[in-house]
């Protein structure tokens, strides 16, 4: 029984053996390509934190919160989808070491869709004395699908290099005999907004004539690279 699985193993080595050898033995061309677009990101994270202390605890965090949810409904935003909630916090070890009141913290994310409704939402919110907003990041959804569509046109550059470098030595480029793909996708779903911060901004003095802030939000790199084995002919 031995003899006849040691003899299997060889005779399974020995074609594995083979069958690298023949592909070792192909007349190839190997070349690699990488492309690369930027795209508009269009989802916007941005922080917003309410607390009693910007208002010296005159205006509690649950009227402040329903303000804000008011304000952000009368410029279009679905808050029972775009809004949510991360914490809420208490500074209770400030109450019991000066033995002052609780002062109240509540931090959310909005998503909104494009730059102009973000300045919106910015104004909006400082109308209202809510200024600590901030950026989380940025991503385009629609990431997946662009990177597949760069991968074809990264195939047929490498192709077309693998063409141009033949073609003084008269060889024709075969079927593809072997592809790699060097990308991480989850690297290239999302971005940032460099600077974007707005804390502390005086109250608008003409809150019924505004025009959302300019905001330029960095656009997002994606990019894809293959390595082609093509077999000459």
């Amino acid at each position: 029984m031995k003899k006849i699985v040691i003899l299997s193993l060889i005779l399974l080595s020995a074609k594995s053996f083979s069958q690298t050898k023949n592909f070792i033995d192909l007349p190839y061309i190997e070349t690699s390509a990488k492309v690369d677009t930027l795209v508009v990101p269009d989802k916007i994270y941005l922080n917003i934190m309410i607390t009693e202390k910007d208002t010296k605890g005159k205006i509690s965090v649950e009227e402040q919160e329903k303000k804000m949810n008011d304000k952000l409904k009368s410029l279009g935003i679905a808050t029972e989808k775009q809004l949510t909630l991360n914490d809420l916090s208490s500074n209770y070890k400030k109450y019991f070491l000066k033995q002052q009141d609780i002062q109240k913290s509540k931090n959310y994310t909005l998503i909104v869709y494009n730059a102009k409704v973000a300045g919106k939402v910015i104004i909006g919110l400082e109308e209202i004395e809510v200024s600590n907003v901030t950026l989380e990041k940025t991503e385009y959804s629609k990431a997946t699908e662009m990177i597949l569509t760069l991968k074809s046109k990264a195939i047929l550059k490498a192709k077309n290099q693998a063409i141009a470098m033949t073609k003084p030595i008269n060889q024709k480029v075969g079927n593809a005999i072997y592809i790699s793909d060097y990308n991480n996708i989850s690297n290239m779903l999302s971005g940032r907004a460099a600077g974007l911060q707005i804390r502390g901004m005086a109250p608008l003095k003409d809150k019924d004539n505004f025009e959302p802030i300019d905001i330029e939000f960095e656009k997002i790199k994606i990019e894809t690279e293959v390595k082609v084995t093509f077999k000459l002919e």
